[in-house]
């Protein structure tokens, strides 16, 4: 499967949803605002390679969940 950046959108917010935090805790322990989190999860703007992997710690998943990769 191609990873596209809506795939990569809708598998972060399904992984955010399944991790049970909240979009402000999440935000707080990566050193973010909410609104940056909000334009990560629309598209407008991406993490940069450290704050993906940073973010991929604090919601507990892989970076391949996120990106839709598969083995």
């Amino acid at each position: 499967m191609e990873a596209t950046e809506q795939t990569i959108r809708e598998n972060l917010r399904k992984e955010i949803l399944l991790c049970g935090k909240s979009k402000s805790q999440i935000a707080a322990e990566l050193g973010i605002s909410k609104p940056t989190l909000s334009q990560y999860l629309s598209g407008r703007i991406l993490p940069s390679l450290v704050t993906f992997a940073k973010l991929c710690e604090v919601i507990d998943c892989s970076a391949d969940d996120i990106l839709g990769l598969e083995k």
